[in-house]
C-alpha cells in the first residue's frame, strides 16, 4: 500500500484490510470483488490485484509461508527486487540491498550522483553501490536505518543536513548541491484525455459496469462511457438502457492520473423503465445507498455521493431486469 502512497493516506485503508484479513490464508480465499471494495479510492489498483494473487501463490506453492529468498519473493506477482529484498531482510536477515525512493535520494546525494534515478543507466549505477556498501552483519539496522535516514532527515525539501550522520562524507552537501540532486525527472507536458459518463439512475439504483481487469481501474465497477459528449449521441446511447424519463449533463470534473489527466464528462439519465442487458454480466444495478460496498474508482464515487439516498431511508427494492 505504501508504494507510491504516502503513510497519511494508506493507514485507515490498512486498518480495515487487516481487519478483513488478518492473515495471508484470508485473503487468498477472499472475492476479487472484495478485495478490490476495500482498496477502492487508494488508488494504483494493480496492487490490489497483485496483493490477491501474490496471497493465493504463497497458500498454494509455500503452504502459507512466505519464502525467504529475495530471488522467490521477487517472482511472486507485485513483489520487485526492493520489496522483496526488504522482506527477506527483516523475516530471514538476509544480505539483500534495497533501493527505495528514499535510498536513492540518500545515495544519490551522499556520493554526488548526477541523472534522474529512474533512468536505466543511473538506477542500475544505484543498484550496483547499494549492493556495495551493505554491511558484513546487523543488516537488519542497516537497512533500517537507510530507510529511516532518507524518510525523516535525508527528505525531498528542507532536508536536516547538520543531523545527518554521513554530512561529513556527503558531496552534495560539500559543493552546495542537496536541493538539485538527486535530479529530477525532465517535466513532459500532462496530456488529457476526454470521457463522458452516464449516470444512469432508476429507483435508488444506478447502472454499473465492470471496467477490464488491465488499464486504468482495472477490474473496478464504474458507469458506462461514451467519447463524444454530443448530446444527440448521449440521448440515443440512453435508449439502450431503457425508456428514458430525463437526460441533462452535469457539471464536469478532471481526475489526475500519474501520466495524464482525464476530463470527465457526466451526464444524468434517469430512467422510466430500465430494459433488458445484453451483457448482464457485466453490467450490475447497485443500490445508492450501497455505495460502500461497490469497488468504485475515486471520482466515480464521489460523483455518485451526491444522489445518495438518506442514510436512514431503506432502499428501494430492485426491478426485474
Amino acid at each position: 500500500m505504501l508504494q507510491q502512497t504516502q503513510v497519511a493516506t494508506v493507514i485507515p485503508y490498512f486498518q480495515r484490510f487487516i481487519e478483513r484479513f488478518p492473515d495471508v490464508f484470508a485473503l487468498a480465499a477472499a472475492s476479487q470483488h472484495e478485495v478490490m471494495a476495500l482498496w477502492s479510492g487508494l488508488g494504483y489498483y494493480s496492487r490490489a490485484r497483485n496483493l490477491h494473487r501474490c496471497a493465493q501463490q504463497i497458500v498454494t506453492d509455500y503452504h502459507g509461508i512466505f519464502p525467504s529468498d529475495p530471488a522467490l519473493l521477487a517472482s511472486l506477482p507485485g513483489i520487485g527486487r526492493s520489496t522483496s529484498a526488504a522482506i527477506a531482510v527483516f523475516s530471514a536477515g538476509a544480505r539483500a540491498a534495497i533501493l527505495d525512493g528514499n535510498v536513492k535520494r540518500v545515495l544519490c546525494r551522499a556520493f554526488g550522483i548526477d541523472g534522474y534515478p529512474g533512468e536505466k543507466t543511473i538506477e542500475t549505477a544505484l543498484w550496483q553501490r547499494a549492493e556495495t556498501l551493505l554491511p558484513k552483519k546487523n543488516i537488519e539496522a542497516y537497512t533500517q536505518g537507510l530507510m529511516d535516514l532518507g524518510a525523516t532527515v535525508c527528505t525531498r525539501s528542507k532536508p536536516d543536513c547538520p543531523a545527518c550522520p554521513l554530512a561529513a562524507q556527503c558531496i552534495a552537501l560539500a559543493t552546495g548541491r542537496v536541493a538539485e540532486l538527486p535530479q529530477r525527472k525532465p517535466r513532459k507536458e500532462t496530456p488529457e484525455k476526454q470521457v463522458t459518463m452516464l449516470l444512469v439512475l432508476d429507483n435508488h439504483q444506478v447502472l454499473l459496469l465492470r471496467r477490464p481487469e488491465y488499464g486504468i481501474w482495472g477490474g473496478l465497477w464504474s458507469l458506462p462511457e461514451m467519447e463524444t459528449d454530443d448530446p444527440a449521441a448521449v440521448e440515443q446511447m440512453a435508449t439502450a438502457f431503457g425508456q428514458v424519463a430525463s437526460c441533462q449533463p452535469l457539471p464536469s470534473f478532471s481526475h489526475a492520473f500519474t501520466h495524464f489527466r482525464l476530463r470527465i464528462s457526466p451526464w444524468l439519465l434517469r430512467l422510466e423503465r430500465r430494459a433488458t442487458l445484453a451483457t448482464q454480466q457485466e453490467m450490475v444495478w447497485h443500490d445508492l445507498a450501497r455505495l460502500d460496498d461497490a469497488p468504485l474508482p475515486a471520482p466515480v464515487r464521489k460523483l455518485l455521493q451526491e444522489f445518495k439516498p438518506d442514510r436512514g431511508a431503506a432502499p428501494a427494492p430492485a426491478r426485474a431486469r
